[in-house]
Parts: C-alpha cells; sequence; structure tokens
C-alpha cells in the first residue's frame, strides 16, 4: 500500500524489452542497503517488485523492476525509455504518516492530460479518463494520478479537473506535464468498493 506522497523523483538508465517483460533500470537517491529485494516500489503510480539493487552512478542507487504483459498494456510504462523521469514512493509502513489517502499501486487505465493552465503559483490540470471508469470520480473526492494523490475539484462527464499547489510542481513530474500526455489513474479505493456494493440489491 501507498499514500500517493512522492517521496522522490526517479530516472530510467535502462530499458530491456524480453518476450512479454520489461525491464526496467532506475536511478533514485533512496539509500540502496533500505531497499530489499522483493520489495515494493510505487513507480509513476504503478507497483512493481524489485528484482536487484545496486550502489553506483551520480545517483547513489540503482534499482530494476519488471513489467508483465498487463501492466504493458494498461499502464504508461510500455513507453518508458531512458532517461525518463518517474515518480516514486517507498511502500507504507505500519505507524508511518498517511498524508495523501490508501493508494494500491493497482492501476485502472490511462488519463489523458486535456488541459493545463498555469495561474500563477499554482496550475489547474483537466483529464479525461474512459467512459466506464468516470463514475468513480467525484467532486473533492481523491485520485491517484502517476503515483500523485490529489483532490478532484470538478467532474464533468468523464473530464474532470485538479489543482496542483507549487510544493507538489517542484517535487515530482507535474512541472513539465503537458496536454496530450497520458499519466497512470487509480480510482479511489474506497469509491471502488462503493460501486461494487451498489451493484448488489439490499436483501
Amino acid at each position: 500500500m501507498f499514500t500517493g506522497i512522492i517521496t522522490d523523483v526517479g530516472d530510467i538508465v535502462a530499458a530491456d524489452a524480453r518476450g512479454e517483460v520489461k525491464t526496467l533500470s532506475i536511478a533514485t537517491d533512496f539509500d540502496a542497503a533500505s531497499i530489499a529485494l522483493g520489495a515494493s516500489i510505487a513507480c509513476s503510480g504503478v507497483c512493481m517488485t524489485v528484482t536487484s539493487v545496486t550502489a553506483s552512478g551520480p545517483r547513489k542507487t540503482v534499482f530494476t523492476v519488471d513489467a508483465g504483459p498487463e501492466t504493458l498494456a494498461i499502464t504508461t510504462v510500455a513507453s518508458w525509455q531512458p532517461r525518463r523521469r518517474i515518480n516514486l514512493e517507498r511502500s507504507l509502513k505500519i505507524g508511518d504518516e498517511l498524508g495523501g489517502h490508501m493508494v494500491s499501486g493497482h492501476v485502472d487505465s490511462t488519463a489523458t492530460v486535456l488541459k493545463r493552465e498555469d495561474l500563477g503559483a499554482t496550475t489547474r490540470f483537466e483529464f479525461q479518463v474512459p467512459d466506464a471508469l468516470a463514475r468513480f470520480v467525484a467532486t473533492k473526492g481523491s485520485v491517484a494520478l502517476d503515483g500523485t494523490s490529489l483532490t478532484v475539484n470538478t467532474v464533468e462527464g468523464n473530464a474532470f479537473s485538479c489543482l496542483l499547489i507549487p510544493h507538489t510542481l517542484a517535487v515530482t513530474t507535474w512541472g513539465g506535464a503537458m496536454p496530450g500526455d497520458k499519466v497512470n489513474f487509480e480510482v479511489d479505493l474506497m469509491a471502488r468498493y462503493a460501486a461494487r456494493l451498489a451493484e448488489f440489491p439490499r436483501m
């Protein structure tokens, strides 16, 4: 589990596709000694398993992850190449501060950036999601976009907007996001289960 609070921006240093699996090497400022093999790290919102860790290069740690067919089909991972920057978050530990909202790292689909409006210090983004997922997005609710916990400001059909503060723009990849970009989208867990429960008639 994660919280959607980004703790580092990683750099992809290698991407190797072999058959149905894509192996990514990611450079980070995380301490190599603190990353165990098999650990979960959210990579721009996608929960991925660490398969190796080394301490080398300008940034002190490089870890590798593998992306399988399902991940490559429904997220932006298939397009990731060296020099791309991605948002990183370590998995939540018992007792950690829950600063965002509960995020599983199980991406539902991609969302498209429709509009970027710079409003001085803040920036408003408008997104579009597949029609089937629009019912999970509610005004003042939470969404995870590229792993970042964001509050929904407005909703209209399958489009919604979020306002990003200067800190978020500075410490994540959002500062460079532009219209037309695809981002990983995960619906709020509470919205998912509420919608599922609503499908069953009351006894």
